[in-house]
């Protein structure tokens, strides 16, 4: 048996390439592999001996040759297959362990050039991929490391591989080389100044019990990249499985305490936020989160951004909840609530990462692209329009409301006082309706001074600055943009309220956020 060994990432290639010496396999190298397992001292096989034909053109004409791939394609079953080796000295080759040249990361670097990027573009190990994963039936093909032991288990206990393992393995290399091929061409598109076509990778997490719906069937996908902040890549530690919806709304939970790098706790049911609040720690973000509303949370999402300890779990224990969510839990925490069997305990990474990302949505036909929104512009005293200036305390509820208000459904208000949510009025057809929705709540807690106020849009009239100021409302966060902004401004004058425009729209439907200022009609 033969094996033809041509790698990039050597990762356990020695001891796989010894392992197969053990088994009595013969190894063929190509350039640099075959100089590390010489040096390691694997007794391996020049491909050079094996084709008659030295390497040329600077390695890049090594393993296109008929020996090679005669000795990969020719099917063992098929007794013209056997003449043609025969009469052109041609021999089987048993096995292919080949990873590409490293083009993703090559055209990752900064400043690289296209010559660069062409030279780690690979020719002859996609081929031979091909060649080995279509004989799958005869031929193991291996572009994986983390394969390596499981082949030599099955060689050890079978004296080859199984035809299950190589079919799947076969799988694997085509999928291999289809994003391989799928990067290349998005590169070369770019710089050829076509027209983009967009390929996604994503691999399958879990299939899903049913959809939003019990009649639609789901499936959980990940991407490729591994990103802060995604319950892709999070940890169930506790609870059943995750469904569509929890997943949703897990997400958007996540999208908020992003926005908060001080102790942070926000309760979310349906998408919105029904309680946020920063504290001292995370026992006193979550106390202050369940109160702003004690009704909404039950059965809602919980996320903080610091691990859950056992004080912090004790408070949480008694409300029904279907997911916690944070960095992490400690092993006192853990205990406390994993007696609850259906509550699903989530570790998720919460690392800052400056990496970009994006978001993509779905309609019927096609797709909507955007960059993640993950700036939040903060809110200081030089936006202030009005002839009062807010105080430090209100300074910090309005930047507090602006970074919750963004992740409301539009029109969206929010209503804040210290450092915590009163009121949400969420996804109403006009902006004074999710105002008076959120004024009410605020009311009900017997909160009716002190407020502060944010809008994730302009106000189109000034009705709405009327009703906050008759409300108990200090100061009033918004993007501006209106053509009848200074009605509201001289409004908040008369009112002698402060009010800031940040200038950057955050309509949120579910989630497109339009930065720059605009000067849109008043329907808003």
């Amino acid at each position: 048996m033969r094996a033809l060994i041509s790698v990039s990432d050597k990762t356990g290639v020695v001891e796989f390439a010894r392992g197969l010496r053990e088994l009595g396999w013969q190894v063929i190298a190509t350039g640099g592999t075959m100089k590390l397992l010489a040096e390691s001292g694997v007794e391996v096989i020049n491909i050079s001996d094996v084709t008659g034909f030295p390497e040329i053109c600077d390695g890049r004409v090594k393993t296109l040759h008929p020996k090679v791939h005669g000795g990969l394609l020719a099917r063992r079953d098929d007794p013209n297959h056997l003449k043609a080796l025969r009469e052109n000295g041609i021999e089987f080759i048993d096995m292919v362990c080949v990873n590409l040249y490293p083009f993703r990361q090559t055209i990752a670097r900064e400043g690289v050039t296209m010559d660069e990027a062409i030279e780690n573009i690979d020719i002859g190990g996609p081929s031979m991929l091909r060649s080995a994963a279509k004989n799958y039936k005869d031929v193991t093909v291996v572009c994986d490391p983390a394969d390596y032991d499981t082949i030599l288990a099955e060689i050890r206990g079978y004296g080859n591989t199984t035809p299950r393992l190589r079919l799947q393995l076969s799988a694997k290399a085509y999928t291999h080389t289809a994003e391989y091929d799928a990067m290349i061409a998005t590169y070369m598109r770019e710089k050829a100044g076509l027209d983009e076509k967009l390929f996604l990778e994503f691999d399958l997490v879990q299939p899903l019990r049913y959809g939003e719906n019990p009649h639609q069937q789901a499936k959980f996908y990940r991407s490729g990249e591994r990103v802060p902040y995604s319950l892709a890549y999070a940890r169930q530690l506790n609870g059943k499985e995750m469904s569509y919806n929890n997943i949703q709304d897990a997400n958007a939970a996540l999208a908020i305490v992003r926005e908060f790098d001080e102790p942070f706790c926000v309760g979310l049911k349906h998408m919105n936020p029904c309680g946020a609040a920063v504290g001292r720690d995370a026992a006193g973000a979550w106390t202050k989160a369940y109160e702003a509303d004690k009704v909404s949370i039950f059965g809602g999402i919980v996320a903080l951004n610091r691990p859950v300890t056992r004080e912090t779990a004790e408070l949480m224990k008694p409300i029904f909840l279907e997911i916690i969510m944070a960095p992490s839990f400690t092993p006192e925490a853990l205990e406390v609530l994993s007696t609850k069997k259906n509550l699903r305990l989530l570790e998720v990474p919460m690392e800052k990462s400056d990496a970009k990302q994006r978001q993509l949505v779905s309609v019927t036909g096609g797709l909507l692209v955007q960059d993640l929104d993950l700036e939040t512009r903060p809110v200081t005293a030089d936006m202030c329009v009005t002839e009062k200036r807010p105080t430090e305390r209100q300074l910090a509820d309005l930047d507090f409301g602006w970074r919750i208000v963004k992740h409301v459904k539009s029109n969206a208000i929010v209503v804040v006082k210290d450092g915590r949510t009163l009121g949400v009025g969420a996804g109403q057809m006009n902006r004074i309706g999710s105002a008076e929705l959120a004024l009410k709540q605020a009311h009900a807690q017997g909160v009716t001074e002190g407020l502060v106020l944010a809008s994730d849009g302009f106000f189109p009239f000034d009705d709405c600055v009327s009703l906050a100021a008759a409300s108990g409302v200090e100061a009033i966060v918004q993007p501006g943009g209106s053509v009848r902004d200074e009605d509201s401004i001289r409004k908040a004058n008369e009112s002698g309220i402060p009010m800031l425009f940040t200038g950057c729209l955050l309509y949120t439907s579910p989630s497109p956020r339009d930065r720059s200022l605009s000067r849109m009609p008043s329907s808003a």
